[in-house]
């Protein structure tokens, strides 16, 4: 056991003492409006000279920008802090509401400023970001120049902004409110309980098949009964998009998305390709996992069934005592920082009603602290949960000395971390298993997640690209979309499953948020990326740390691309990479088969 026992609760009163309630808060809210306002005017007020004496005003600009990003940046995730743990806090959904009002103004003199980028001539505009001590901001300066070049007018983008509060991001608000009054029945000792969403998806790891039949049955259930107005949010969503993308004359639904994660189409194609070449591999380990459970075929609810009748379960002191034992083994600032986030409370995994579903790692730089949200049942999957959490929160403690307008990085890239840190975990409790059986237990564990991130998020991918291309001719039906869910789960599980999820796009919180389109390939991306770091990793031993957070601190600055042939020396564009990545995990089912032979 650990020396110290660590709270299952986070400490939020750090940061605002009070919660929603809190007059700081309030106080804060205050400043941060007015730090957007004034960057606002400033942004307006410039005319640029079209001269290399814009790199003053320029730099006086991002240091403006800076200011207000951070209070955006520290508010806003606050605020989802609080609504995460309570879906009942009326009052963190009004100030959520607010932060998104700020963010739209903000947003609008973001455009500003980068329409004002784009009037200074390419030769001036070189030497303008070859200076000091612009030069460091070079890469994401020229990005914004170059995003807004393919933009419509300063006011017309300005005016998609404002729109955006009550005409796109509300309907992901209104998603989120929606799920927080959804209850799934449960009968647990002889009593019908209510469970939140978060409570009854654990259930889906549950070793009893019966469990999570019911379970699952009950969970389709309620989300047929709102499957009409999900339905009708996720075609405003999209419809608001797609208008949007129509006015600025982008065909192709990809290009945000890949302009986002700084990424060529070419290398998520040939991604994609290379993994649907080996799904045989993971057919075959499902189908070896439903003859050990028993059954002809899998369904969805037994995707994540634990093998064989062991209920293993990891206190969170064990699991947070694994988590930092391992680390230890691959650097000592990975395993000092985990350390200090345990001590100082900021991981919320305490298992109980009214919680949001899921997990995230959120940033909040006023303070440089991260704080961890996630619901914590005692699975090995919660351990890698929690691994995974705190890798994204090591990687914003990577960049800590990087400017902040350096510290954007893509969804993509932000996925390394975090999976890397769960491989870490993962590998080590393989190798640690006491026999074999429990070896089986933790590899199937490891496979589950591989079979997610290469089948799961495959068919949120299809999914997605189809359902948008056929709401471009119109609203697509509930029927319909429950159609298309049913075709991209068939065809990325490879028609490997007895029973499929249908209303998945109904369940799955990512099809509705509205910070980033298409929120599904980068985590794919992210997984095999980091194998690639992980492979070199094993190599180079524990000396290994200060070139992974070198990379780390390079990933808001420049293309994969550029990252991958900079730290790696490997051409993403092309099958080798993706080859070797694929590889390393399809090593598992082999490993998985083979002990499970004669079973």
């Amino acid at each position: 056991m650990t020396a110290t026992t660590y709270s299952e609760v986070w400490n939020l009163d750090v940061f605002f003492p009070g919660g929603s309630l809190s007059e700081e808060l309030e106080k804060f809210l205050v400043e941060t409006e007015e730090s957007i306002q004034g960057f606002e005017v400033k942004v307006n007020n410039w005319v640029p000279m079209n001269s290399t004496a814009d790199a003053q005003y320029l730099q006086e600009l991002l240091s403006d920008l800076e200011e207000a990003a951070k209070k955006l940046t520290h508010a806003g995730a606050f605020i989802g802090c609080l609504l995460a743990q309570n879906t009942k806090d009326k009052k963190a959904y009004s100030l959520d509401a607010k932060i998104t009002s700020m963010g739209a103004v903000f947003q609008t003199a973001l455009g500003s400023l980068d329409h004002h980028l784009t009037t200074i001539d390419n030769a001036v505009w070189e030497q303008i970001v070859a200076s000091e001590p612009l030069k460091e901001l070079s890469f994401v300066l020229s990005e914004s120049r170059e995003k807004a070049k393919d933009k419509l007018s300063k006011e017309e983008e300005a005016l998609i902004s404002t729109l955006e509060v009550d005409g796109y991001h509300s309907w992901g608000q209104l998603y989120d409110l929606i799920v927080s009054k959804i209850k799934i029945p449960f009968e647990e000792n002889e009593e019908e309980v209510q469970l939140s969403v978060g409570q009854a998806f654990n259930k889906f790891s549950n070793p009893d098949r019966e469990v999570r039949a019911s379970v699952f049955k009950n969970w389709e259930q309620a989300w047929e009964n709102q499957a009409d107005i999900l339905a009708k949010t996720l075609n405003h969503l999209a419809g608001f998009r797609l208008s949007v993308y129509q006015k600025r004359g982008w065909e192709n639904v990809l290009k945000e998305p890949l302009s986002i994660n700084r990424m060529q189409k070419v290398t998520l194609e040939t991604m994609w390709a290379v993994i649907s070449e080996h799904k045989q591999k993971l057919v075959d380990y499902l189908e070896r996992k439903a003859k050990l459970l028993g059954l002809e075929k899998l369904s969805w609810f037994d995707l994540d069934a634990p093998y064989g009748n062991t209920e293993s379960k990891v206190s969170y002191q064990e699991g947070a005592q694994f988590i930092e034992q391992n680390f230890g083994l691959f650097g000592e600032k990975l395993a000092t920082f985990t350390q200090h986030a345990f001590c100082n409370r900021w991981i919320e995994a305490e298992d109980r009603p009214g919680k949001a579903p899921g997990g995230f790692c959120t940033y909040l730089p006023e303070n440089e602290q991260s704080r961890i949200f996630m619901t914590y049942s005692g699975t090995p999957s919660n351990v890698s949960t929690l691994a995974h959490e705190l890798g994204h929160a090591f990687h914003s403690y990577a960049m800590k000395d990087v400017p902040f307008l350096n510290c954007n990085y893509a969804m993509n890239v932000a996925e390394t971390a975090s999976t890397f840190a769960e491989m870490i975990v993962a590998d080590a409790a393989v190798k640690n298993a006491k026999n074999e059986e429990e070896k089986l237990v933790l590899l199937d564990d490891k496979i589950q997640r591989t079979v997610a991130l290469l089948m799961n998020i495959h068919a949120r991918f299809l999914f997605e690209t189809s359902f948008y291309e056929e709401r471009k001719l119109g609203t697509v039906s509930t029927d319909r979309i429950n159609e298309l869910m049913l075709v991209a789960q068939k065809e990325a599980y490879a028609n490997a499953l007895e029973e499929y999820h249908p209303l998945f796009w109904a369940s799955k919180l990512h099809f509705f948020i509205t910070d980033v389109p298409f929120y599904n390939f980068p985590y794919t991306f992210g997984y095999l990326f980091s194998l690639g770091i992980y492979a070199q990793a094993l190599e180079e031993g524990k000396g290994y740390e200060e070139k992974y957070m070198a990379l780390l601190r390079d990933t808001a600055s420049m293309t994969v691309e550029d990252l991958a042939q900079k730290h790696l020396q490997v051409d993403l564009t092309q099958k080798d990479f993706w080859e070797k990545a694929v590889g390393i995990c399809l090593t598992d089912i082999d490993e998985f088969l083979e002990l499970t032979e004669s079973k």
